[in-house]
């Protein structure tokens, strides 16, 4: 047993996280399940940052939450149990972001009753619930910060900028992603601790393995392939994946993941390839089609200040990597291409695919073999066991 273990015996977590069910796991999923590894955690799916609209989809997902708000929590597995808490989307109405307080911590606490959990954490990697820090008789407050939340597209951005402040604020603990952001959390609580994202090393490399069978959609593209895995959202740069394509029409592009907005003309290149979200544990497979993976974001606020979770699984997979510059990826310039506009996007594909060899790629995934999200964790976990012991007197 760790001393962070003596420190955190008896405690549970109330952890508020995205969807649980998202197309993606993420790393509030990543470090959700082991800490549920440590001890008891209710895993709160919390609404999303941007106002529902009338698609079949988002209307789904509305009736599944509002559904799921009156079950008892969902037991995941031993020890770790979701529940949903809804809240009204309207929240510049007035009395709304009254009632989402009262009502989010009242059922909260009923869902903590139910599974047991007394003594607690409170853990927010989302900030739009952090209305609930300090109201929920928890002993240490942590915020796991892993994004511009204000800058995702399509959310009220000065709402969720001032939740996002208030919350680093009020928490006893802040640990930050986004290297670009660090400076400035730092500033609203000087308990700011970087803590970059991890990776499943063991699961990725699977896609440097002989043996790891290729999905059958896959398997009949020529080479070379191109590949990308991850949402396709507004801030993927779809016309620089068109516009390759055109430029290499002998090439073949497998973007592997959920399209959640039009991707333009993508659908009626030929040697494009939209497989659909994938289930986790099946992405080593479709990683083994590549020749190449590709980081294509657009050059925005969001993506200046991101800390792409791709970024180490690529690597882990040992396919070369091409990418658009930011500040985390820079520190990988040793093992990853990075290309400032379209023609050098190409032409550093082109020396990706003519200069790859087996020595590099054992490179690649020994250069992420030691940040995997059980490190990561457990570095964490650490720090949140010395803030506890702090509190209580405790050497």
């Amino acid at each position: 047993m760790t001393d962070a273990d003596t420190a955190l015996r008896g405690l549970g977590v109330v952890y508020f996280g995205n969807d649980w069910n998202a197309e993606n796991r993420t790393s509030s999923h990543h470090v959700a399940v082991r800490l549920a590894q440590r001890m008891p955690v209710l895993y709160v799916d919390s609404p999303g940052m941007r106002a529902p609209n009338a698609s079949g989809r988002d209307l789904k997902k509305a009736w599944r939450k509002l559904a799921a708000m009156l079950r008892r929590p969902e037991p995941i597995r031993e020890g770790f149990w979701r529940c949903t808490v809804p809240q009204l989307p309207f929240r510049r109405v007035p009395g709304v972001d009254a009632f989402n307080r009262l009502f989010g911590r009242w059922a909260v606490r009923r869902a903590l009753r139910s599974v047991g959990i007394g003594r607690r954490i409170s853990w927010f990697v989302v900030p739009h619930p952090g209305f609930l820090a300090r109201r929920l008789d928890e002993e240490l407050c942590v915020y796991y910060c892993i994004d511009d939340y204000a800058a995702h597209p399509g959310v009220d951005a000065e709402l969720i900028g001032r939740r996002d402040d208030a919350l680093s604020r009020s928490a006893d603990l802040q640990f930050v992603a986004p290297p670009a952001l660090l400076e400035r959390k730092y500033v609203l609580n000087p308990q700011t601790h970087y803590s970059p994202h991890g990776v499943d090393v063991d699961l990725f490399r699977r896609a440097s393995e002989p043996a790891t069978e290729i999905p059958a959609q896959a398997r009949a593209l020529a080479a070379p392939v191109v590949g990308y895995i991850g949402s396709l959202h507004e801030w993927i740069d779809f016309e620089l994946i068109a516009w390759l394509a055109k430029q290499r029409p002998q090439w073949n592009f497998l973007l592997v993941g959920h399209v959640a907005t039009d991707p333009g003309e993508l659908r009626a290149l030929p040697n494009v390839v939209l497989a659909g979200a994938q289930p986790y544990p099946t992405l080593p497979q479709w990683a083994r089609a590549f020749d190449a993976a590709i980081i294509p974001y657009r050059l925005n606020r969001q993506v200046a200040n991101a800390n792409p979770l791709k970024l180490r699984e690529y690597l882990a997979t040992g396919k070369p990597v091409v990418s658009v510059r930011n500040a985390e990826i820079e520190k990988f310039s040793r093992w990853v291409r990075i290309a400032d506009d379209r023609e050098g996007f190409l032409q550093a594909l082109e020396q990706a695919l003519a200069e790859d060899d087996p020595r590099a790629a054992a490179e690649r995934i020994a250069a992420v073999a030691d940040q995997t999200w059980d490190h990561r964790v457990e570095a964490v976990l650490a720090t949140v066991a010395q803030a506890l012991e702090r509190r209580t007197g405790n050497p």
